[in-house]
């Protein structure tokens, strides 16, 4: 065979694992409206920065490029090309991959498809290379930002890796996550369901708390994970990724006086989201979860072009308490800003937790233990302003002084106590946060409109901050 023979034959070879299954199959997901694998990893890099590796490998496309200028390592599937022998090749292509991301300290986005048969073909060798990826998400996790985004059906073991993710993003409809189908579910319980009640977007945006963010579309979808990517560090050495600010950072909101006005005369009932607004750059809040647990916002902004992690009560959920969802959103929210070294800044509006029979069977101290501990072991800077009710166990728990938060503040409309005790003027009298601020419990009480101001401040005054702890191999999370 001649030279130019040779390279026809590669060129050819090229073309054929470009078409991603067939012509046939290509037709069929452009009559769907639907991505190829490839076509969804050049949606989420910047214009003309992937470079695929193992062209001629099936199974999975696979490669790096940059996202916002900055490098991100990625794996693709595509659910139609799933055959009975994919998964190890899948498996080998996704470690290589995994690998070179955590080496070189950037990024991992996988565009989870299993497809249909996934879970059910294969031998033993698929079920070995699926522990191998298992064990690579594990190692991975809290070195380099995992992301997957669900675009399609990922059932059985196929569903263990989009779950160990640091955040898992779903498309509405299509996107589905589950360990047992409907088939499964009648055979060894007789339940009736179907693939969205197990385990579609709306079920895990809404009901379990699995998906981080959920989007009518995969071009939504894959443009989420580009927004997620802009709050994030390439790894756990790095310090949180800074933009210009456009935004003065000495700006002034006259709405914030009118929130706490409000709040004080008509009760709870004001979306903290208002607040969180009114407060960081430009109003720009990326919200995480905001369909489960809504009486605990969580979510990314930026104060003077730095990223922090935001976790608020929300006053307008159950008057803002804390029940077993919001504990164990809380908890997982600031672990993963603690892993990756993004402040936290903690708004607090909340009676306490959630009372009775049904919370502390389902375990509520549990899951409020697991949130006290990870404000406790998180290093990172913490910021705390409180906008209203902080009362008793619940005060301690979100980001108190006593947890050794940095920068304690809070407005003239907090009430800081042990319990709540009935009449305006009595708890006025009896949970002034001035008392609190002379106890030391508050670094100072401030007008709502100061708020900006004092975050930008406080987060410039311990933005290097360092904080050793005790030697160990790691704590003990409670069960």
């Amino acid at each position: 065979m001649t030279g130019e023979e040779r390279l026809e034959r590669l060129r050819l070879l090229k073309k054929e694992a470009l078409l991603e299954g067939g012509p046939e199959q290509a037709a069929a997901r452009r009559k769907n409206e639907l991505l190829s694998a490839r076509e969804r990893a050049l949606a989420v890099l910047d214009p003309g920065t992937f470079v695929e590796l193992d062209v001629l490998v099936d199974g999975v496309v696979t490669g790096h490029g940059k996202v916002n200028g900055r490098d991100v390592y990625l794996f693709s599937q595509d659910g139609d090309e799933t055959d009975g022998y994919s998964r190890e090749r899948f498996a080998q292509k996704t470690l290589k991959v995994v690998d070179l991301a955590m080496k070189n300290g950037a990024p991992i986005v996988g565009i989870h498809d299993a497809g249909e048969r996934w879970h059910h073909d294969g031998g033993l060798g698929a079920l070995g290379a699926y522990a191998d990826i298992f064990f690579r998400n594990v190692m991975a996790s809290g070195v380099v930002p995992q992301i997957a985004a669900i675009m399609g059906q990922c059932g059985g073991a196929a569903a263990y890796s989009p779950a160990l993710a640091d955040f898992t993003l779903m498309v509405k409809g299509s996107g589905q996550l589950y360990l047992a189908g409907p088939e499964a579910a009648r055979t060894v319980g007789g339940e009736e369901a179907t693939m969205e009640e197990l385990g579609g977007g709306r079920t895990h945006s809404e009901k379990t708390g699995m998906a981080h963010l959920a989007a009518g579309d995969e071009g939504a979808c894959l443009s989420s994970v580009r927004e997620l990517l802009s709050y994030l560090p390439q790894n756990n050495l790095e310090d949180v990724p800074r933009v210009a600010c456009t935004d003065p950072v000495d700006r002034k909101d006259a709405t914030l006086e009118k929130l706490m006005v409000d709040g004080a005369e008509d009760g709870p009932g004001y979306d903290m989201r208002d607040v969180v607004g009114a407060v960081v750059d430009e109003g720009r809040f990326l919200e995480i979860q905001g369909g489960w647990a809504k009486n605990l916002v969580v979510g990314f902004a930026r104060l003077n072009g730095r990223a922090v992690g935001v976790v608020a009560n929300q006053p307008a959920e159950q008057e803002g308490r804390v029940d077993i969802d919001a504990a164990a959103k809380g908890a997982r929210f600031v672990r993963t800003c603690d892993a990756f070294n993004i402040p936290v800044v903690t708004f607090v509006d909340t009676p306490g937790f959630v009372p009775g029979k049904a919370q502390e069977r389902g375990g509520l101290l549990r899951e409020a233990t697991k949130l006290l501990y990870a404000y406790c072991e998180a290093s990172v800077p913490k910021l705390t302003v409180v906008t209203g009710r902080a009362y008793g166990e619940a005060y301690e728990v979100m980001a108190s002084k006593h947890i050794r938060a940095d920068f304690n503040l809070a407005w003239p409309s907090a009430e800081i106590a042990a319990s709540a005790l009935g009449g305006a003027v009595r708890r006025w009298e009896a949970h002034s946060p001035v008392t609190a601020a002379k106890r030391g419990y508050l670094d100072d009480v401030i007008e709502p409109g100061e708020t900006r101001p004092r975050l930008v401040s406080a987060l410039e005054a311990c933005a290097s901050k360092r904080e050793g702890r005790p030697p160990k191999k790691h704590g003990n999370i409670p069960l």
